[in-house]
C-alpha cells in the first residue's frame, strides 16, 4: 500500500440521542500507522506504557506540539459552515489543554483539495501534525464526517476515521476527534468528551440562588438542573450512568438526593435522622459513601448500597469525618477528619479498617478527591488564611501546591488523571458583595495551564464526569 493509495474509511454509525453517541463505534482506518522514531519525543504509540506517557506528555508541556487544523471541507453550504465549526471545537480543545500549538490559519500555504496532503506545505509551516476532514450532509438531519490525522516528516497518516450521527451531535463529533488525537499523540486518554456538573450561584450574596447546573467540559451545553428552590450542593457523577447525587436543602432537610438526567427526577438516598453530605459514588456504581452528621455535631461516614437503599456505618471516632472519595480500585477511602484535634486527610480501608492520617503539612487539610490514576489525592489546604490546591501520593509523600489564592477550593480529576478542576472565589468590597465573583479554573497536575472556564453565572463545587460511553 503506497501513501496514494488510502483505503476507504470504515463508518462509526452513532446514535443521535443527545449524548448517546457510542465510543464503541469508533472505527480506524486500515491506513492507521505507528509514529516514527523522529517524532517519538513528542509522540507515543496507542500500546505505551504509562511510565512512558507520562515522559512524553511532560515534554509536550515543555515543547507542545505544533499541529495545523485546517477547515472541514463541506459539500454543501450547510456542511462547509459545520465543518468550521468542528474544526473549530478541535482547536479550542487542543490548545486549551497547553499540550499542542495551534498554527495559525494565516500561515497556511493554501487548501489541500486532494485525499493526501501536500506535506511540503505543512512541513514550511513548522507542523508536525496535521488534521484533515470533510462533512457531507446525507439527509433528514443526519451527516457525515470523516477525518484524517498525518504526521507531516514522514508524510505517513496515523488515524483515519469516520462518523455518521444526527447532524446536533456535530459538537460531540468533535470532542471525540480530539480524543483521538490526544491519545494518538501523547500516549494517553483524552478528557474532551466529557461533562462537568456544578453549582450556578446567582443573585445577592445574602441570598444566593444555588442551582443544579450541567456543561460540557469546555462550558458549552449549559443547562440548570434545578430551578434554585432549594439550595443544591456537592455534585458528584455516577461512574457508568446518566445519574449525579448530591446535597440538597429541600425542606429545609440538608440530604442527599440522586438526580437522573434522562427522566430529570430526583430521589432522597435514605432516610437518615442526621443531615446527610459529601457523596460519592464507589468505583463499581452500585454504592454511595457519604457522611451524616450526630445530635452532639459530630459527623460519621456510611455506605448506602443502591439496590436495596441499606446502610452502613464506616467511622464512629466521635470527631467530624466527611468528605470520603473512594480509591479507584475501590479498596480504599480517602476522607477528612478533626479527631486529631484539627482538620487532616486519613486514608482508610473501604470497610472502614485501619484508619491512617497522611497530611502532615503546615495547615488545615479538606476535600479530598482521589486521581482516576490512583498515583494522587488532590485536596484543598488552608493556612495562614492563605487557601491552597494541592495534590499528594496516597501515602501522603510528594506533597506539591498547585494553585494558591484568597479562596480556592473543591478540586475534582479529569477522567484522564491530566487536569485538575476546582472553583475560586474573590473577595467583596462590601456587605453587599460588590466585587464578589465564584469562577471555575482548570489546572494541569504539574501546576502549569491555568485557566478559567466560561460559566454563565458564579461557578463552585465542580465534578467531572466520565467520558462518555
Amino acid at each position: 500500500m503506497t501513501q496514494s493509495e488510502i483505503p476507504a474509511l470504515p463508518l462509526a454509525d452513532l446514535n443521535a440521542r443527545g449524548f448517546s453517541i457510542s465510543r464503541r463505534g469508533l472505527a480506524v482506518g486500515a491506513a492507521a500507522l505507528i509514529l516514527p522514531n523522529r517524532l517519538y519525543a513528542q509522540t507515543a504509540p496507542a500500546s505505551a506504557s504509562p511510565a512512558d506517557s507520562a515522559i512524553v506528555v511532560d515534554r509536550a508541556r515543555i515543547d507542545p506540539i505544533p499541529i495545523a487544523i485546517p477547515v472541514f471541507a463541506g459539500g454543501d453550504s450547510v456542511a462547509q459552515r459545520m465543518g468550521n465549526d468542528i474544526a473549530g471545537v478541535i482547536t479550542n480543545n487542543l490548545a486549551r489543554s497547553g499540550l499542542f500549538r495551534t498554527i495559525d490559519p494565516a500561515a497556511f500555504i493554501g487548501q489541500d483539495t486532494n485525499d493526501v496532503p501536500n506535506f511540503a506545505n505543512w512541513k514550511g509551516i513548522g507542523a508536525q501534525a496535521l488534521v484533515t476532514g470533510k462533512v457531507d450532509s446525507q439527509g433528514g438531519n443526519k451527516l457525515r464526517v470523516e477525518f484524517r490525522l498525518w504526521d507531516v516528516l514522514p508524510g505517513q497518516q496515523i488515524q483515519g476515521t469516520a462518523y455518521s450521527a444526527d447532524s446536533t451531535n456535530w459538537r460531540r463529533i468533535a470532542h471525540i476527534i480530539s480524543d483521538v488525537i490526544y491519545e494518538r499523540l501523547l500516549g494517553e486518554k483524552g478528557y474532551f468528551d466529557t461533562r462537568v456538573c456544578y453549582i450556578a450561584g446567582s443573585g445577592p450574596r445574602d441570598r444566593r440562588v444555588k442551582r443544579l447546573a450541567i456543561m460540557d467540559q469546555d462550558g458549552e451545553n449549559n443547562r440548570f438542573l434545578t430551578d434554585g428552590t432549594w439550595i443544591a450542593k456537592t455534585p458528584r457523577f455516577h461512574p457508568s450512568q446518566d445519574k449525579v447525587a448530591f446535597m440538597s436543602y429541600a425542606n429545609n432537610r440538608p440530604r442527599v438526593y440522586m438526580y437522573d438526567l434522562d427522566t430529570q427526577r430526583q430521589s432522597v438516598l435514605g432516610d437518615f435522622s442526621g443531615m446527610t453530605l459529601s457523596p460519592r459514588f464507589a468505583p463499581d456504581g452500585n454504592s454511595v459513601v457519604m457522611a451524616q452528621t450526630t445530635p452532639g455535631g459530630n459527623a460519621d461516614i456510611y455506605t448506602v448500597d443502591l439496590a436495596s437503599r441499606r446502610s452502613h456505618q464506616l467511622t464512629n471516632s466521635g470527631s467530624i469525618d466527611v468528605s470520603p472519595c473512594y480509591s479507584p480500585d475501590g479498596t480504599q477511602i480517602v476522607f477528612n477528619s478533626d479527631r486529631g484535634g484539627d482538620q487532616q486527610l486519613y486514608v482508610m480501608g473501604a470497610d472502614g479498617s485501619n484508619p491512617r492520617r497522611i497530611s502532615f503539612g503546615n495547615g488545615r487539610y479538606g476535600t479530598p478527591v482521589w486521581s482516576p490514576r490512583g498515583d494522587l489525592i488532590a485536596y484543598t489546604r488552608l493556612f495562614e488564611s492563605t487557601f491552597a490546591i494541592g495534590v499528594m501520593r496516597p501515602d501522603g509523600s510528594g506533597e506539591r501546591i498547585l494553585s494558591e489564592s484568597f479562596y480556592v477550593e473543591g478540586p475534582t480529576f479529569a477522567p484522564n488523571g491530566r487536569v485538575i478542576m476546582f472553583w475560586r472565589e474573590t473577595p467583596a468590597r462590601d456587605n453587599r458583595g460588590t466585587g464578589f465573583s465564584a469562577r471555575l479554573v482548570s489546572i494541569d497536575i504539574t501546576g502549569f495551564n491555568e485557566r478559567q472556564i466560561p460559566t454563565p453565572t458564579d461557578a463552585s463545587e465542580p465534578a467531572w464526569g466520565p467520558l462518555l460511553a
